[in-house]
């Protein structure tokens, strides 16, 4: 990336081939491509302009206040000068999201950590500072003489998103003011509105009771911590009490730490989950980082048998085996419990701990659930598969309910009840989760052939069985 006239340009360098990943991984580069999307009128134009950002045909982007510009190479390598402009915030609105950042920290270091959490846009929208994009508001320019969006200039804002993942100063850039100055002019006023105050702290009690009906404004929210925190170790000299089992104490002791940040994040986010079913908990449970150490204790049981079979060993040795097979003991019960828990048995917990890692409970209903595609639905279905691919490139997909299974391959599309499509593979028989949803079926799909093609380097892919 370099840097132009004051830092009032930026020029990114060309990006590699997206391949089968989402072009925007972040909720606000998913709202650039939202006004994108929305603003087209032509989506067999959109389908070539995420053909082409796949194939790495955009150029370096160069991204000043207003515009963002790119060349961008057609199939048969024409070069076309593909422009993107977006209105500049005015000098009254930079003034009113200035002044609104400094009053809340978070805002400020949520910026400096290249992030752009939803209230900082939702406070800035309140205060008539509209940052993303809405329908309309990305306007196209291009030499190939279209006068809507063409696949040039879709390619352009595709790869833009990709740059908005990893920088939201992108988008504060093209609204009309560089990182520089602005965290300069931020800086200025937060030491402008820390200044010691001149008089004593503190307000008269008869005048604060007499305004007791105004309440002063809410604490700063806690910061998110890295980790869950650790839970201390029960592995003392005294025997436990009949019916207390320590290392199930520890384990559920170390689970609700990590729930407890969860939690925290959710609030933070103002998002919060359904509660969980008993089964839904405990492939929740599975999917933990304490749910991982039982099947590491379980899965290294047989080389610590090995071990313990040395005549050469010390009594420190043998304590430290014997210690190792009582964890790998409870790995192994731990993992019996959770997939009794679940109502899966171990294979079914093992592929619903997949699905979980992918999606949560989202993903854990479109591993479990089949449902008839109907209406409006399946319309949506049908339009989406008919625009992800050229007609000569669309692979052969049987339909049945809600999954698209590709013919002559094992790989298929889950479509979930938001209209989202989740790639699956088959793997010894059964189909497995292969990765996470997104809106793009063909995007999904070449994230399951990538899986399937890894799966077969290594020999997890056995011949397809019978699973649906």
């Amino acid at each position: 990336m370099t840097r132009h006239d004051g830092d009032t340009e930026r020029t990114f360098a060309a990006l590699p081939p997206a391949g089968g990943r989402s072009f925007a991984q972040t909720w606000w580069g998913q709202a650039w491509l939202k006004a994108l999307e929305d603003t087209a009128l032509d989506n067999a134009q959109l389908k070539a302009g995420r053909r082409l950002a796949r194939a790495g045909a955009v150029g370096a982007v160069s991204v000043r206040p207003g515009r963002l510009t790119a060349v961008v190479h057609d199939r048969d390598r024409t070069a076309h000068r593909a422009d993107v402009l977006l209105e500049q915030l005015s000098p009254g609105q930079w003034d009113r999201f200035l002044d609104m950042t400094v009053e809340r920290a978070g805002h400020v270091a949520a910026l400096l950590d290249r992030e752009m959490p939803p209230h900082l846009v939702e406070d800035a929208a309140a205060e008539g500072v509209d940052l993303l994009p809405g329908l309309g508001d990305l306007e196209p320019e291009c030499d190939c003489g279209a006068w809507d969006h063409c696949g040039h200039t879709a390619a352009l804002c595709y790869q833009v998103a990709r740059l908005l993942d990893q920088d939201p100063f992108v988008l504060l850039l093209m609204r009309g003011r560089a990182e520089d100055g602005l965290l300069a002019d931020l800086q200025r006023r937060s030491g402008a509105s820390t200044v010691a105050p001149t008089t004593p702290e503190g307000v008269d009690a008869a005048e604060a009771y007499a305004t007791g009906d105004i309440l002063p404004p809410l604490p700063a929210l806690p910061a998110l911590p890295d980790e869950a925190g650790a839970p201390p170790s029960l592995d003392a000299e005294t025997a436990p009490a009949r019916g207390v089992d320590p290392a199930a104490l520890e384990f559920l002791a170390a689970r609700t730490a990590v729930r407890a940040r969860d939690l925290l994040g959710e609030a933070l986010r103002g998002a919060f989950e359904a509660e969980l079913t008993i089964a839904q908990d405990a492939v929740r449970l599975a999917a933990g980082e304490a749910g991982q150490r039982a099947a590491a204790q379980e899965a290294t049981s047989s080389q610590q048998t090995a071990g313990s079979r040395q005549t050469a060993a010390s009594q420190q040795t043998a304590a430290s085996q014997q210690a190792g097979s009582r964890e790998a003991a409870f790995g192994r019960e731990l993992t019996d419990r959770l997939a009794d828990g679940s109502g899966r048995g171990r294979e079914g917990l093992a592929a619903a701990v997949r699905a979980w890692r992918h999606g949560g409970v989202e993903a854990l209903s479109v591993l479990d659930e089949e449902w008839r595609v109907e209406g409006e639905a399946l319309a949506r279905a049908r339009a989406a598969l008919a625009s992800a691919w050229d007609a000569d490139e669309r692979p052969e997909l049987r339909a049945r309910a809600n999954r698209w299974t590709a013919v002559g391959a094992p790989v298929q599309l889950r479509l979930g009840r938001d209209g989202r499509w989740w790639p699956y593979r088959k793997e010894r028989g059964r189909w497995l989760p292969a990765g996470a949803a997104t809106r793009d079926p063909a995007t999904a799909l070449a994230s399951a052939s990538a899986s399937a093609s890894a799966a077969e380097l290594t020999g997890d892919t056995a011949a397809p069985g019978s699973g649906r």
